[in-house]
């Protein structure tokens, strides 16, 4: 049984704008959204990330404690800025961003977690495959392997970082070949290798990791696993925002497999229900709507099992 999970991934303030005007500043980052929603729903969490030593840094560790975050593993730079994330809602309500990073912060040298077959560690993102902290990081990944943790790498890659994929290929393969799943978008999947046919991708893929979840924005989710391909619709709700939906989709999945859920269409529907809450709200992390159902939940399971 898993009791843990660790994430690995930057961590931004996010402001979010809709028609130029700021709606909400809130914590976030790819792996640190998923963390957050998972330490409101019960689940025992840490993050491994850095921040600067300036107000937003002592905000970022505040929000993670508040939301049952550890923080232990929370690099602070004390001599530099944290980053800021503008986000631009479109008519559509999904983002467009903009970064602002201090890249002279982008370090880690802190204490980092010893892991063990009890945990899930989720990774992904620019931060999972930087050059700049990649034997770090690559040490920490190739640990929680050798040990037996559970590892889900969600690819997340930006356009912005094409460029960059010479220096980076090597480290997203590695990426891949330590994970039990693979999360990635076809967007995705068009930045990294040119590819926009789902099995095609999937031949790509399986070489590294067996278990591919491939997601289309509002389109079809397609599960790949050596045997079958099994695909799931996707509802069609109204947003308000999209920011958060695909990291809420991880960690989705993630609490319906520590809670035991061993049905892989059960996954995709809890996965599929956090990322739906997040899109009705101005947030990056589940709702407490969402937070009280889940508890409730697990104590008319309990009380089933008793």
């Amino acid at each position: 049984m898993y009791k843990r999970v660790i994430g690995i991934g930057e961590t931004v303030l996010d402001i979010l704008f809709k028609d130029d005007q700021p709606q909400k500043a809130v914590p976030g980052g790819s792996a640190f959204n998923s963390i957050v929603s998972l330490g409101r729903a019960g689940v025992k969490c840490a993050m491994v990330t850095e921040v600067g030593g300036d107000h937003v840094g002592d905000m970022i560790c505040r929000y993670l404690g508040d939301n049952g975050v550890s923080s232990d593993y929370v690099c602070r730079h004390e001599h530099a800025k944290s980053h800021i994330s503008l986000a631009f809602l479109d008519e559509n309500n999904d983002a467009q961003y903009t970064f602002y990073k201090d890249y002279a912060s982008v370090a880690l040298d802190g204490a980092l977690p010893a892991f063990s077959s009890d945990d899930i560690v989720l990774f992904g993102s620019f931060f999972a495959i930087n050059p700049a902290i990649r034997p770090v990081v690559g040490c920490l990944l190739r640990d929680a392997r050798r040990v037996g943790a559970w590892l889900y790498y969600d690819i997340n890659f930006r356009k912005t970082h094409i460029a960059d994929l010479p220096d980076v290929m090597a480290n997203i393969e590695e990426n891949m070949r330590l994970a039990d799943v693979v999360r990635g978008s076809m967007e995705d999947f068009g930045y990294l290798f040119g590819l926009d046919d789902a099995d095609v991708i999937y031949e790509r893929v399986k070489s590294y990791c067996p278990t591919l979840i491939l997601t289309d924005g509002a389109q079809a989710i397609r599960v790949y696993t050596p045997d079958k391909v099994t695909t799931y619709d996707v509802q069609k709700i109204e947003t308000v925002s999209t920011v958060g939906a695909g990291d809420n989709f991880n960690a989705g999945y993630i609490y319906a497999k520590i809670r035991g859920t061993e049905d892989p269409a059960e996954r995709i529907r809890m996965a599929q229900r956090w990322s739906q809450d997040v899109c009705r709200q101005l947030g990056n992390s589940i709702s407490d709507e969402l937070v009280a159902w889940l508890k409730a939940n697990e104590r008319k399971i309990s009380a089933i099992e008793k």
